[in-house]
C-alpha cells in the first residue's frame, strides 16, 4: 500500500506552500519549547506528529468548551513533500469528513483546503514536509461534542489519518 501510495502521489505536481491560520518551522532550525504546555502563542500547546504511514501519533484531544490550544504537527516522514506532506484540519460539527477529503484532492493550489469548503473549517495548518513542524492555534468550540481533524493530502484521511477533538 505504502509504495503504490507513493507512486501515486509522485505523479501529483509539487504544492505550494502557506495558510492563513498557520506558521512553520523549516527543518534545522528550532522552536522555543512552550513552558508547562503553555503555547507562546497561549493555550495549551497538543504536539502530533504524522509520519510516511499516513497516521497521526495522536488521535484524540480532550479540551473544556472554549479552551484555547495550539496544534503543533512535526512530519517526520523521509518521503518528499511533494508526494507525502501533511497538514492538521478541524472540522466544525456536522462537517462531512469524507465529502471534505474529497473536495480537497482538487484543490492542489491551495494546500488541499478547497475554497469552497472553508466554512467546514475551524483551524487549519500548513503542509509539513520530512522534517518541517507547523501549527495552528484557535479556540475549541463552546458547544461540547466530537470535532473530527484530518489531513487533506490526497488518500490520507482514506488510510485513517484522522482524529477527533472531544468537547466536555
Amino acid at each position: 500500500m505504502k509504495a503504490f501510495s507513493l507512486v501515486c502521489l509522485l505523479a501529483m505536481a509539487p504544492v505550494a506552500l502557506g495558510a492563513a491560520q498557520a506558521t512553520k518551522t523549516p527543518a534545522g532550525r528550532a522552536k522555543a519549547p512552550a513552558a508547562a504546555g503553555k503555547s507562546a502563542k497561549g493555550g495549551r500547546t497538543v504536539t502530533i506528529t504524522g509520519n510516511d504511514t499516513m497516521k497521526f501519533d495522536v488521535t484524540s484531544i480532550t479540551a473544556k468548551p472554549g479552551e484555547r490550544l495550539h496544534v503543533v504537527l512535526k512530519s517526520t516522514g523521509t518521503a518528499p513533500k511533494a508526494a507525502m506532506a501533511h497538514n492538521f484540519v478541524l472540522l466544525k460539527e456536522g462537517a462531512d469528513a469524507q465529502a471534505f477529503a474529497t473536495a480537497a484532492m482538487n484543490a492542489r493550489d491551495t494546500d488541499f483546503i478547497p475554497a469552497d469548503q472553508k466554512d467546514k473549517i475551524i483551524a487549519h495548518t500548513a503542509l509539513a514536509g520530512p522534517g518541517e513542524t507547523v501549527d495552528a492555534s484557535f479556540t475549541a468550540p463552546t458547544k461540547p461534542g466530537t470535532y473530527t481533524f484530518l489531513c487533506s493530502f490526497p488518500g490520507h484521511f482514506a488510510v485513517g489519518m484522522k482524529g477527533e477533538l472531544v468537547v466536555k
